[in-house]
């Protein structure tokens, strides 16, 4: 696969094919000659502006997509030129079929170069198709349910990772054991495993799977990162401070890697290591997804660049409209958090799940987009809702008390402390809808919401293994430490 990303060929076509476009596509090829893969994606992209029917444009502007690791977008280029420019142009399939290899889409990457190798078998680049096909075999990915079996796990993974990402952490759960089980060496699942079980306050299944991890996988970087984060929530600073010693020694080669050692050093206040390994990535080129500009604003900013922090934010916007409000400059907004999110709220009212339904209710109660959620269909198009989430929401429409107000007193008790909701706050509020569906069938009374709060609060933190004095917490609730015992002791029955 040494050859995949060389220039295409054919320049002395150009003046008669796109003479408005000759001088950036002319710039663009110099640049990506001399990899300086920004420079020529700029020029290349200016070009196919212009002449957004030339193929050979696009072509050339998916290799530099190809180069900065952006399989994604260069794939979405070469199947346009297949589909609608020049079905012809034989050698998308080769690089099709690279792309795909570096995806981890075997299927795909043997299908597109044995296509390439039928229309093609004497090609520019016939050689590289054999020896990728032959790479293929030897890694016994020849066979061809092999490969639907590593597309499917592929697939389920991303459908784990988006519902991770939405917040349905118990089905998240559910999937990726699943997963590790059927691919005892598949990390990326373990680790994603590991940030589900974290992020429902159950931590010690959390950390349980990370040593997993690294007894079999010693040095794995994702779960290291993963420690590091776990440990900074939890504010244990000799573990923080052991696990970012580690890191700083790593220097990972593959983007993937650099990228999340920039956004865990991020995340964990770490910015100064975090601006040097995302401006590195950014002057090599790469072009990353809205996280990518999400961390490396938060690195420029509490780094004093304010000017460049506010130039990525405006990237981060443009791709996630939702993140505004979350600006590194505007403390309430900081984490990103999820209550802006109307797309992720509509995603829980559909959750099998009763607890995420009624987490989705709240989450709607204090959203910006209050009115327009509460005025739109999407309460009444779920075919999920029971009585405790019907009478929630009589609570809040039409304000008839039930105990779900009772339950909703104690969220916003709650609220006014872990907010904003991130992902790792989410698991609080999920333990709390949890805790009250099982306290209403056991019919407790929920008047005292602060105690609830409190109670929930000191569990919460308890399991997270989280150091909370008790007189904070009395403070905080404005309850005695004998109520906070008490409501603790009924909250753990009911979630064992």
């Amino acid at each position: 696969m040494g050859k995949d990303s060389k220039a295409f060929k054919g320049k002395g076509k150009l003046l008669s094919f796109f003479p408005t476009g000759e001088y950036y596509f002319t710039k663009g090829l110099k640049a990506y000659h001399r990899r300086d893969f920004d420079k020529a994606k700029r020029y290349l992209e200016r070009a196919f502006q212009l002449e957004p029917g030339e193929p050979m444009i696009a072509c050339q502007l998916a290799l530099v997509w190809t180069e900065i690791g952006g399989y994604e977008n260069s794939n979405r280029l070469l199947h346009m030129i297949l589909d609608e420019l020049d079905p012809e142009m034989t050698e998308c399939h080769y690089f099709l079929a690279n792309n795909y290899a570096h995806l981890g889409f075997f299927k795909d990457a043997s299908h597109h170069s044995r296509l390439y190798l039928e229309l093609e078998e004497d090609g520019e680049f016939a050689d590289d198709a054999e020896e990728l096909l032959e790479l293929l075999v030897m890694e016994g990915f020849d066979d061809e349910d092999e490969l639907f079996e590593e597309d499917d796990l592929m697939v389920r993974q991303e459908e784990a990772r988006n519902l991770l990402e939405s917040g349905y952490f118990p089905k998240a759960i559910e999937m990726l054991t699943s997963i590790v089980e059927e691919y005892p060496e598949y990390w990326s699942a373990y680790n994603n495993l590991a940030l589900a079980h974290f992020y429902l306050g159950e931590t010690e299944q959390a950390h349980a799977v990370l040593y997993d991890v690294l007894e079999k996988n010693p040095g794995n970087l994702h779960a290291l990162c993963n420690l590091l984060v776990f440990a900074h929530y939890r504010r244990d600073k000799k573990e923080t401070a052991r696990l970012i010693e580690i890191l700083k020694k790593i220097k990972p080669i593959m983007t993937e890697h650099q990228f999340k050692l920039g956004a865990t050093f991020a995340l964990s206040g770490e910015y100064e290591l975090a601006f040097e390994w995302l401006r590195k990535l950014h002057k090599r080129g790469y072009e990353g997804d809205s996280p990518f500009y999400y961390w490396f604003s938060y690195a420029a900013y509490y780094t004093g660049r304010e000017e460049l922090a506010q130039a990525l934010w405006k990237k981060v916007i443009a791709m996630s409209p939702d993140k505004e409000g979350g600006e590194p400059w505007n403390n309430d907004g900081a984490s990103g958090g999820i209550e802006t999110q109307s797309r992720s709220i509509i995603q829980k009212l559909g959750s099998d799940y009763p607890e995420e339904r009624l987490f989705g209710i709240f989450l709607s109660s204090v959203s910006k987009n209050r009115q327009e959620l509460f005025e739109s269909s999407v309460f009444d198009e779920s075919g999920k809702f029971g009585a405790l989430e019907r009478a929630y929401l009589a609570y809040l429409k039409e304000g008839k008390r039930s105990p779900a107000a009772d339950a909703h007193d104690a969220a916003e008790i709650l609220y006014q402390t872990y907010r904003p909701i991130g992902a790792v706050e989410a698991g609080l509020y999920l333990m709390w809808f949890s805790v009250f569906e099982e306290a209403e069938k056991r019919g407790y009374s929920l008047k005292n919401a602060a105690g609830w709060a409190a109670g929930v609060a000191y569990v919460w933190h308890k399991l997270r293994n989280d150091k909370v004095p008790m007189d904070q917490l009395v403070d905080q609730y404005c309850v005695s430490s004998g109520t906070i015992r008490k409501y603790a002791k009924l909250i753990m029955g009911c979630i064992q």
